[in-house]
């Protein structure tokens, strides 16, 4: 399905607020890493434009306005590459075997008890984060 940016951004910011934050999740999907990165990212970088900004103006040569301006944005369009990598990831359909897991975990749920209603004819891997969040948050209760 074709995503505007803003749309994607969106995805994204919800598909890393959905992913659990359980290293044990690192050892099966390759996902995790890439959401534990653009947390990183989303929280450090800001920071460092900043203190690039800063430090650039403060060398008070003949361009330092705009090369620091340029560095400050450089740095800042990071986190929102970010996110639109994680909501174009998030909008991609699982791939089979890992649909059947997700498939599996999602009937394994229900039958204890449990009431999801996520999709599972073609599942993506925003609802992997969404069963994966529902089972975690589950079981801490």
């Amino acid at each position: 399905m074709k995503l505007s940016v803003s749309a994607l951004i969106k995805l994204g910011y919800q598909y890393m607020k959905l992913w659990p934050k359980r290293a044990e999740l690192g050892e099966y999907f390759a996902e995790y890493r890439t959401v534990q990165f653009a947390r990183l990212v989303i929280n450090v970088i800001p920071g460092l434009a900043v203190c690039c900004l800063v430090l650039q103006l403060s060398l008070q040569t003949d361009n330092a306005v705009a090369m620091a301006l340029f560095y400050a944005i450089l740095l800042l369009s990071m986190p929102v590459q970010a996110l639109v990598m994680l909501g174009v990831n998030a909008d991609k359909v699982l791939p089979p075997s890992l649909a059947s897991w997700y498939k599996q975990g999602v009937a394994r749920f229900n039958e204890q008890g449990g009431d999801i209603k996520l999709s599972t004819a073609n599942p993506k891997y925003l609802d992997l984060a969404k069963l994966l969040n529902i089972t975690y948050t589950h079981s801490r209760k």
